[in-house]
């Protein structure tokens, strides 16, 4: 199928970005890499008066370093950080969980901002950057706003975006050199959307500890102090910890119902630390 017609726009900075968006009177998608717009507009899917396309905008593109987190632009490509030309704060974290997503193609050319404003449960950036606790930056032609990634997602595929904004930029939070992780997911086959991510951050220097339980049918399961779930991996070890029913308790009070289901993901947070436990 081929999309239905478009205005095509690429504005050279933010500014001009946020000032295209400011009008109401057309209906606007953004695009980057691509790579879920894409299809969208050739099924019909999504039918925009204009599409934007923000590529030229090389503040998109840039990795500010600061003293306790880096701010990643919303442009910046799944490749970027698994070929390390996004400096790794994660000990190894965030390479990792880019290698795994799809094929190298698309990861030439998908973004994290794409990513996460597309709010597909079963994509590895929304898990991981809850995990990490990343938040992200929002702006519009009124201001700024920022927020953790587990509440811009508000649902499948539905970010807290209001009309005039666009995601610039996500702050991630350096990891202290006691930090450990873990990211497992379920896939069919190698590039496939996963079934079910486990995902989780031990970082004592910070006092951070957060589990992260994702490809649901909605938002991932998030749990910002998952000490009493998986230990703390210094004074409860990890895996003599690992609270099976607790955390199989928890997706059911999530709403998850399916029996099968609820266990698979308990086996992908768990995988997760028996594979990442060494780190």
């Amino acid at each position: 199928m081929k999309p239905a017609a478009f205005d095509y726009v690429r504005p050279k900075d933010i500014a001009e970005a946020l000032s295209l968006l400011a009008d109401d009177t057309r209906s606007i998608k953004i695009m980057a890499g691509g790579q879920s717009l894409g299809p969208m507009l050739n099924m019909r899917l999504v039918q925009p008066d204009v599409v934007m396309d923000i590529t030229a905008i090389a503040e998109l593109r840039t990795v500010a370093d600061g003293a306790a987190s880096i701010r990643v632009g919303a442009g910046v490509t799944h490749a970027d950080f698994e070929d390390g030309r996004v400096p790794d704060i994660s000990r190894g974290a965030l390479p990792f969980v880019a290698r795994g997503i799809a094929y190298r193609a698309v990861r030439n050319r998908g973004t994290i901002g794409g990513s996460l404003t597309h709010a597909d449960p079963s994509a590895d950036w929304v898990s991981m950057m809850s995990a990490i606790g990343a938040s992200i930056v929002v702006r519009s032609a009124s201001g700024s706003r920022s927020m953790k990634v587990e509440d811009y997602m508000i649902g499948a595929l539905t970010a807290d975006l209001a009309a005039g904004e666009m995601l610039t930029a996500v702050e991630i939070p350096k990891l202290g050199p006691r930090a450990r992780w873990g990211f497992y997911k379920f896939c069919r086959k190698t590039g496939e959307f996963a079934h079910a991510i486990g995902a989780f951050v031990i970082d004592p220097d910070n006092g951070l500890c957060r589990a992260v339980i994702g490809a649901t049918e909605s938002r991932p399961l998030v749990v910002a102090d998952a000490r009493h779930l998986i230990g703390d991996g210094v004074s409860k070890p990890l895996l003599q910890s690992f609270d099976a029913v607790a955390v199989e308790a928890a997706l059911v009070a999530s709403g998850m119902t399916d029996t099968l289901d609820i266990r698979t993901h308990v086996v992908a947070l768990r995988r997760a630390i028996e594979q990442q436990v060494s780190r």
